[in-house]
């Protein structure tokens, strides 16, 4: 079945349940409600052009309705960026997939202080102009049984997109990625196996829509399921969502580490009682912060790994099987191969190599994008750039995207396990991180960012009790504020752009 069918036979099964909490604007939306304003709301977009319609509103129950309804009227949503350039983002959407018309919100607009773009339409203005006749034709239309209520909305093949979604660009151009209603549902399908969720669960919806995480975790999986999602605007605003997780008693918390140690800084004692399963994901999960939700919580924090391009989940962390530094055991649903680096063949266990995977979860190819698809599908296999190994009991170790690899002195270096011995190193309050510099006799040298300047020979003499010497930094760089992606993670293309600008001027050779 498609999404939409799912979310139609779960409202009509469960009409007085809460299926969003909006903190924001304090509105409790039932399943009945969240059905009858999406049936309205469809209408209303039938009014605009065939194929892409961008969708540009913060995590809130109008976000999630218009996701819903701008795929019950047959059109794919295109999920927009609006927390790193709006406007150039919105424009290289329409320029990219070819359409006009994006539904924001002139509150989001004021904030961002965005000009408006040609083609935005206001969802205050579609809310204002429903009229009684269209209301009571949705309500009608609500009122039908789950067949004719799905019947009466556009036809959805499990194959076709049901999101446009892009990658997040932080080591190279962002690609577009169609993800279809097979590909969402397989991959809830595959979580459902080994993790326990459903009606009792309230889940939060700190990440934003337009990244794979929050999409699944924050919109399709909770209305599916019969869950409760409780919206929060702005993942940044750590004491207001820790405020949120006690208040409306969240069993469920999704996360990236830096949105987590955020959380972690500002939460209270009881803040996560109600906690019973806390997933991080989107980018490596520091010891400290595992530590730190346990001392302070007793939560044990679970480790998962996934990519866009997959829906996102690969590997999971579970309260049964957890083995904290790993990612997790692969999906059910999903095969996985580990692959040598140079020579193609399969790793054995507990040898690095290429991560590759298969499965109903993962795209068939990219968007308009012939190189890339051809670059990194192959065989019904999908190349995710990443680096890792198996171990002996079927747990999944991620060391890094391949371009986070670098050959000194015709040496491998990884400058994730760089990273992770640095930041062991650093100061208490003190941010690392490491980037390749061009090295004219090696070929490369690794550089160490830091947000504060450190005794440089004192953390190399801690560094060098865990690294090789070729892998050490020869140099430190003080950064004070680590470029991030909107999901938290590290911007390494922002970050080595500045290393180097900073190491190109005289005073720094």
């Amino acid at each position: 079945m498609s999404l939409v069918d799912l979310f139609v036979r779960t409202a009509k099964q469960n009409p007085s349940k809460l299926a969003v909490i909006d903190r924001a604007t304090g509105a409790r939306v039932t399943y009945k409600n969240a059905l009858l304003r999406s049936l309205i709301l469809a209408r209303k977009v039938d009014a605009f052009e065939q194929g892409f319609i961008g969708v540009m509103i913060p995590n809130s129950a109008g976000a999630i309705l218009t996701v819903v309804a701008t795929v019950m009227s047959g059109r794919t949503p295109v999920m927009i960026n609006y927390s790193t350039g709006a406007e150039h983002n919105c424009r290289i959407a329409q320029r990219r997939l070819g359409f006009r018309t994006i539904i924001t919100s002139r509150a989001l607009l004021a904030k961002l202080k965005c000009p408006e773009v040609a083609g935005m339409v206001f969802i205050e203005d579609l809310a204002a102009d429903i009229g009684r006749i269209a209301k009571v034709r949705g309500l009608v239309r609500s009122m039908l049984p789950a067949g004719r209520v799905i019947a009466s909305v556009h036809p959805c093949d499990a194959d076709d997109p049901v999101v446009i979604l892009f990658t997040s660009g932080s080591e190279a151009d962002p690609k577009v990625v169609p993800l279809s209603h097979r590909n969402l549902t397989a991959n809830m399908a595959g979580m459902h196996e080994v993790i326990d969720y459903g009606p009792g669960d309230v889940i939060l919806g700190n990440l934003p829509l337009f990244h794979v995480f929050g999409l699944n975790t924050g919109c399709w999986l909770p209305l599916t399921n019969a869950m409760t999602v409780v919206t929060v605007p702005n993942p940044l605003e750590f004491r207001a969502v820790c405020t949120a997780i006690r208040e409306e008693k969240v069993t469920m918390v999704v996360g990236t580490p830096v949105f987590l140690s955020g959380y972690l800084q500002k939460s209270e004692p009881g803040d996560f009682d109600s906690v019973r399963v806390l997933v991080t994901g989107a980018d490596k999960c520091p010891d400290a912060l595992r530590r730190g939700f346990w001392e302070r919580h007793r939560k044990a924090l679970l480790e998962g790994y996934g990519t866009t391009e997959t829906s996102p989940v690969i590997a999971l962390n579970t309260p049964n099987r957890n083995r904290p530094g790993s990612v997790g055991r692969v999906l059910p649903n999903i095969q996985i191969r580990m692959e040598h680096y140079e020579t193609g063949e399969p790793c054995s266990v507990g040898e690095m190599g290429k991560i590759l995977v298969k499965g109903d979860s993962v795209i068939t190819s990219y968007y308009d994008d012939f190189e890339a698809t051809t670059y990194r599908m192959r065989q019904g296999w999908y190349d995710t750039g990443d680096m890792g190994y198996m171990d002996q009991d079927g747990y999944l170790w991620h060391v890094g995207r391949l371009g986070r690899f670098l050959k000194v002195a015709g040496e491998m270096v990884s400058l994730v396990q760089v990273e992770d011995v640095l930041e062991r190193s650093l100061p208490p309050g003190v941010l690392g991180a490491a980037v390749e510099v061009p090295d004219a006799s090696r070929g490369s040298r690794v550089v160490a960012a830091v947000t504060e300047a450190v005794d440089e020979r004192a953390t190399l003499g801690a560094m060098a009790e865990s690294l090789p010497r070729i892998a050490l930094p020869k140099a430190f760089v003080v950064i004070p504020e680590m470029p991030r992606m909107p999901s938290g993670k590290t911007d390494y293309r922002a970050l080595t752009a500045t290393v180097r600008d900073v190491l190109a001027q005289p005073a720094a050779r």
